[in-house]
């Protein structure tokens, strides 16, 4: 008959870590690049919001000098 050894009933397993430096850099990286975007489209948004505003404060002042002219017109007849 053939020989066997017995294997011991427990083993220990060793796990080694190397690096993982490369991962942290692009995690960071990415972040700060998401954060320069977020920044310009807010900024985009409020330049597009502002200049809204000031067409409807000019479309505002110019219906509010039509009703003036309206009413010395009409006051004249």
């Amino acid at each position: 008959m053939a020989d066997y050894q017995e294997r011991p009933a427990t083993t220990t397993t060793v796990i080694e870590k190397r690096g993982g430096g490369g991962t942290a850099i692009a995690v960071l990286l990415l972040v700060i690049v998401v954060a320069i975007a977020a920044f310009f489209l807010i900024s985009s948004q409020t330049r597009k919001d502002n200049a809204v505003e000031g067409a409807a404060t000019q479309v505002g002042q110019a219906a509010s000098d039509v009703s003036d002219a309206a009413k010395d017109a009409a006051k004249g007849e």
